[in-house]
C-alpha cells in the first residue's frame, strides 16, 4: 500500500496534521531561536522555563539550574526588561528577512510531517490490510492467537450477567484450523468473558481461540478477537510487573477501610485504578474538569520528580545525576502505574523537562516537546486520533510558554512566588488545553481553572501519602493503612470541589463542537493573548469579564430556566433510550424508566431537583430503558420498583432486581388495574390486556402502558408498544378511554404504530425520546407526519435535549433546555 493510500484514513489524517503542527512547532523555534541568538546573542525561550515548568506543578520545588527571578517565558514578543533582543524587532534580520526565512522553515516542517505520517500509517494499515488476515476476519472463522498483553484488562459496563473484559494485545501469530500459522506483528483487542482473562499482567504471553471480527472504521488495529476459551499464560510476566501487581493491590487493600468516595479516588490518582470509583463522582470530575485527576497525568510525574529533585539536591548532585536518579525514579512509577498510553504520555512530558536538566539547557525543552511528541506519533500513529495525547501535549506546552510568563507577571505585583504558581500553572493548563476540550465536549468550562486552583493545595500530599502507601503495603500493611488513611483527608478535598463545582450552575456554556470550533477557540485564544500584551487590553478584558459574571450569574441563580415552573412531564435527553419524570410534588416524582446508562438520568434528575422518586416504573426489560437504573438511586430516596409480569429478557429483569436489592427495595410485577396517587398525581396501568406472544417483540409488546393524570391533563405512556399491543389496546378499551393530552410516542418513533391508536389519543404534544444518529431509523418520518397532521406539536430529545410540558395559564406549554447530548 503507498502512503498516500494510507492517507484516505481519519487516523492518518489526524497524524498527518498533528506531526506537521508539530514540525511547524519546532521549525518556528528553530528559526526564532537563531534569528534571535544573532540579532542579540539571546534565546527569546526563557532560560529555565522547562524547569520552571516542571517546578510550578510542585509549588514551592525548585529545580537546579533554573533562572526564575525576571523570566518572562517564551511567548513571541514578549516584553522583557532589560532584554537586548527585544530593540531588534525592526533590524532588517528579523524584518522581511525573518519572515522569508520562517515560511521556508514552515514548509520544510509541513512537508516532513506529511511524509513521516503518511510513512508510518502506511506502515500500520499494510499489517492491518493483509489479505490473509483480512481473509481470515471476513471468513468469521474460529482461530488460535498468540499475543502479549499490553494493558491492564478493563471490564464493560454491562446491565448485567457477568462482565466482559477488554485487553488491548500485540497478535504475534494466528492460526486457522488447518491452515500454517501467520506470523505478524500487530496490535489487537481481545474482548473475553472467562474470569481468567481479568487477572492479567501487561506483558504476559497468552494464547486463545477466538473469532476475528473487523475493527471499528479508521482504527489502526489489525482485529477484534472475541475469545471463546480462558486465555493459557505462555510462561508468567515479568518480576517488575509482579512487583507492580503486588503494590497496586496492597494499595486497593490499604484504601478499604477508607470512604467510598475518597478510598475509590486515591487509587485512582496515584496509579490510575479507578475500579472502586463511582461513577457518578467520575462524571462530576469530568464536569469540572478534573478528570486529570481520575488517572495518571503529567501533574503526577511532576510531584514524584519534585521530590526526587528535592532530595538529591539536598545531597549537592550535579544535573546529570540528579537526571539519573529522577530517570529511574520515573522508570519505577511508570513500572507501578503500568505503561498504558496515559502512563507512557505522561512519562514522555515528565522526560522532556529531565532532557532540558541534563544538558543544562533548560531552553531545549520546548523544541523536544515538539520532537518527543513527533517521536511518539510515529511510534504509535494512533495517538493522532486520541484527545488524552493532545490534552498532554497542550497541557505541557502551557506550562512551558504560558505559565512563566504569567507567573513572572504575578510576582513581578507583588504576588508571592507560591501564590503566583499556584495561579499561573492551572490557568495556563486550561487556556493551552480549552481548544481541545471544546472540540471534544462541546462546552467552555468556566468553573474548571477556579476548580483546578482549589485543588492544586490538596493534590502533592494525597499524591506522595497514595504513593507510601503503595510501598509499604507489602512489608508494613499498618503503616500503609495510616498513610492511606491520612491520604484519604486531601482526597476528600478533592471530592468536595467536584462535587460543588459540577453543580455551579451555568457551570459549563455551549460551544461549536468538533474540528471548527476548536479552531474557532484556539484562534480567539491566540488573539486574546496576542492583545493583552498591552495593558489597555487587559484592563477591558477584566472589566468585560467581572461586568459578565455580575450582571449574569444572579439571573442564572435566581431564575437558570430549567426546570420551567408548573413542568408537569418532562421526557430526559437520555440518548437511544427512555427516561420520563412526572412531577410529584416539590422535589419528588414518579420516574418511568432509566435509559441505556445511568449518568445521562441522574443527571436529568439532578436538573430538575429530584431528590425522592416515590416510583420507579419499569415498563420493560430492554437495556435501552434500564441500563440506567443504577443513576436513579444516586443520592436519592426510591420509595418503590414496579415493573411488567413479562420475566424477559431475564438479564435486564436481574440488573433492575440488583439495583433495588441494594437499596433494600423488593421489586413488585404489576398489572391492568395497578394504581398508584401522589402529591396530586394519579397513576394507573392500562395494559396489556392480555400477554403477547409470536410477535415481533414479546418484551416490546407487554410493556407496561401508563395513564397519568394531574391538575387536569392527562398524559399516556405507551413504552415501546408495537403494532400489535396498541391494537388490542383500543379493541380492549375503546377509543375514548385513551383520549390524553400528552402522549409519550412508542418505542422512539418506530414505524411500527397503530393509527387506531393515534386517531384515539389525538394528543396536543407528542414526545419522541430518541439517540440522535441512531441506527434504527428513529423516528419514522412518515409516523411524525402522521402525528402532526391535527396540529400536534411534536418534541425531540434528539434535537432539543431534555423537553417539558408545562401547564400555564389554564393551558399546555412546552420547553426544551435546549442540549442534546452529542
Amino acid at each position: 500500500m503507498t502512503a498516500l493510500a494510507a492517507l484516505h484514513l481519519p487516523a492518518a489524517w489526524g497524524l498527518t496534521v498533528g506531526l506537521a503542527g508539530l514540525a511547524v512547532a519546532g521549525g518556528l523555534l528553530a528559526v526564532t531561536h537563531g534569528s534571535a541568538a544573532q540579532a542579540s546573542g539571546s534565546s527569546p525561550v526563557a532560560r529555565g522555563s522547562a524547569a520552571a515548568g516542571l517546578s510550578a506543578l510542585v509549588p514551592g520545588a525548585s529545580v537546579p539550574g533554573s533562572r526564575r527571578a525576571g523570566s518572562a517565558g517564551s511567548v513571541p514578543g514578549s516584553r522583557r526588561a532589560g532584554s537586548a533582543g527585544s530593540g531588534a524587532v525592526g533590524s532588517p534580520v528579523t524584518g522581511g528577512r525573518w519572515w522569508a526565512g520562517a515560511m521556508r522553515w514552515v514548509g520544510v516542517a509541513v512537508a516532513l510531517g506529511v511524509g513521516c505520517g503518511a510513512i508510518a500509517t502506511a506502515a500500520r494499515v499494510s499489517v492491518r490490510e493483509a489479505p490473509a488476515l483480512t481473509a481470515l476476519v471476513e471468513a468469521a472463522e474460529t482461530v488460535r492467537v498468540e499475543a502479549v498483553v499490553r494493558d491492564d484488562p478493563r471490564p464493560l459496563a454491562r446491565t448485567s450477567g457477568p462482565p466482559t473484559y477488554l485487553v488491548a494485545v500485540d497478535l504475534e501469530s494466528v492460526t486457522a484450523e488447518g491452515a500454517a500459522p501467520i506470523r505478524l506483528s500487530a496490535r489487537a483487542l481481545v474482548l473475553g468473558a472467562d474470569q481468567g482473562w481479568r487477572g492479567l499482567l501487561p506483558g504476559q504471553r497468552v494464547t486463545a481461540a477466538g473469532r476475528l471480527m473487523p475493527p471499528r472504521p479508521g482504527d489502526l488495529r489489525a482485529a477484534v478477537v472475541s475469545a471463546r476459551t480462558p486465555p493459557v499464560l505462555d510462561g508468567r510476566s515479568s518480576w517488575a510487573q509482579r512487583g507492580a501487581a503486588v503494590l497496586r493491590a496492597g494499595l486497593q487493600r490499604a484504601c478499604e477501610p477508607l470512604p467510598d468516595d475518597s478510598g475509590g479516588l486515591l487509587p485512582g490518582l496515584v496509579v490510575g485504578d479507578t475500579s472502586r470509583l463511582d461513577p457518578a463522582l467520575e462524571e462530576d470530575f469530568r464536569t469540572t474538569g478534573m478528570t486529570h485527576l481520575t488517572a495518571v497525568s503529567g501533574t503526577n510525574v511532576a510531584i514524584v520528580l519534585g521530590v526526587v529533585l528535592f532530595v538529591v539536591r539536598r545531597a549537592r548532585a550535579g544535573p546529570v545525576l540528579c537526571a539519573v536518579l529522577c530517570a529511574i525514579a520515573l522508570a519505577g512509577f511508570v513500572i507501578l502505574a503500568r505503561p498504558s498510553p496515559s502512563v507512557i504520555r505522561a512519562a514522555a512530558m515528565g522526560a522532556i523537562g529531565l532532557l532540558g536538566l541534563a544538558a543544562g539547557r533548560a531552553r531545549a525543552a520546548v523544541p523536544a516537546l515538539a520532537a518527543g511528541a513527533a517521536v511518539l506519533l510515529i511510534a504509535d500513529p494512533e495517538l493522532a486520533a486520541d484527545p488524552g495525547f493532545a490534552l498532554s501535549v497542550m497541557a505541557t506546552a502551557g506550562l512551558l510558554l504560558i505559565a512563566p510568563v504569567w507567573r513572572d507577571g504575578l510576582r513581578r505585583r507583588g504576588c508571592p512566588a507560591g501564590v503566583a504558581e499556584a495561579l499561573a500553572v492551572p490557568a495556563a493548563a486550561q487556556v493551552a488545553c480549552g481548544p481541545v476540550i471544546a472540540a471534544i465536549s462541546g462546552t467552555v468550562s468556566l468553573v474548571a481553572v477556579p476548580a483546578n486552583l482549589v485543588a492544586v493545595p490538596a493534590i502533592a500530599p494525597a499524591t506522595l501519602l497514595g504513593v507510601g502507601a503503595a510501598v509499604l503495603s507489602p512489608v508494613w500493611p499498618a503503616a500503609a493503612e495510616f498513610a492511606a488513611w491520612a491520604g484519604h483527608w486531601p482526597t476528600a478535598w478533592l471530592v468536595l470541589v467536584a462535587r460543588i463545582g459540577a453543580r455551579v450552575p451555568a457551570g459549563a456554556l455551549p460551544w461549536p463542537g468538533g474540528a471548527a470550533g476548536g479552531l474557532l477557540l484556539a484562534g480567539l485564544t491566540v488573539a486574546f493573548l496576542v492583545a493583552a500584551r498591552r495593558a489597555i487590553v487587559r484592563r477591558l478584558a477584566a472589566v468585560v469579564a467581572l461586568g459578565a459574571i455580575l450582571g449574569a450569574l444572579p439571573v442564572r441563580l435566581l431564575a437558570s430556566g430549567w426546570p420551567p415552573p408548573g413542568w408537569l412531564v418532562v421526557a430526559c435527553a437520555v440518548g437511544q433510550g427512555d427516561a420520563v419524570v412526572l412531577a410529584a410534588g416539590s422535589g419528588r416524582a414518579v420516574v418511568v424508566d432509566a435509559g441505556p446508562e445511568p449518568n445521562a438520568v441522574d443527571h436529568c434528575l439532578r436538573r430538575l431537583g429530584v431528590r425522592q422518586v416515590t416510583v420507579l416504573v419499569v415498563s420493560h426489560f430492554h437495556a435501552d430503558h434500564i441500563g440506567g437504573v443504577a443513576g436513579v438511586f444516586r443520592g436519592r430516596e426510591v420509595g418503590a420498583v414496579i415493573g411488567p409480569e413479562w420475566p424477559e429478557p431475564a438479564a435486564g429483569r436481574a440488573a433492575v432486581e440488583q439495583a433495588a436489592a441494594a437499596a433494600g427495595i423488593a421489586p413488585r410485577a404489576a398489572g391492568p388495574g395497578w394504581a398508584y396517587a401522589v402529591g396530586g398525581l394519579n397513576l394507573e396501568v392500562i395494559g396489556p390486556i392480555t400477554p403477547m406472544r409470536g410477535t415481533n417483540s414479546d418484551p416490546n409488546n407487554n410493556s407496561l402502558i401508563l395513564r397519568a393524570a394531574t391538575e387536569g391533563r392527562s398524559v399516556l405512556l405507551l413504552g415501546d408498544a408495537e403494532t400489535e399491543e396498541q391494537e388490542d389496546l383500543v379493541t380492549g378499551l375503546g377509543p375514548a378511554a385513551l383520549r390524553a393530552d400528552v402522549l409519550k410516542v412508542a418505542h422512539h418513533g418506530s414505524a411500527l404504530q397503530a393509527t387506531s391508536l393515534l386517531d384515539a389519543v389525538d394528543p396536543a404534544v407528542a414526545l419522541v425520546s430518541v439517540g440522535r444518529d441512531n441506527d434504527y431509523g428513529h423516528p419514522n418520518p412518515v409516523l411524525l407526519g402522521r402525528i402532526a397532521q391535527g396540529g400536534t406539536r411534536i418534541l425531540r430529545t434528539d434535537e432539543s435535549g431534555d423537553v417539558a410540558v408545562v401547564v400555564s395559564g389554564g393551558g399546555l406549554a412546552v420547553a426544551a433546555r435546549g442540549e442534546p447530548p452529542g
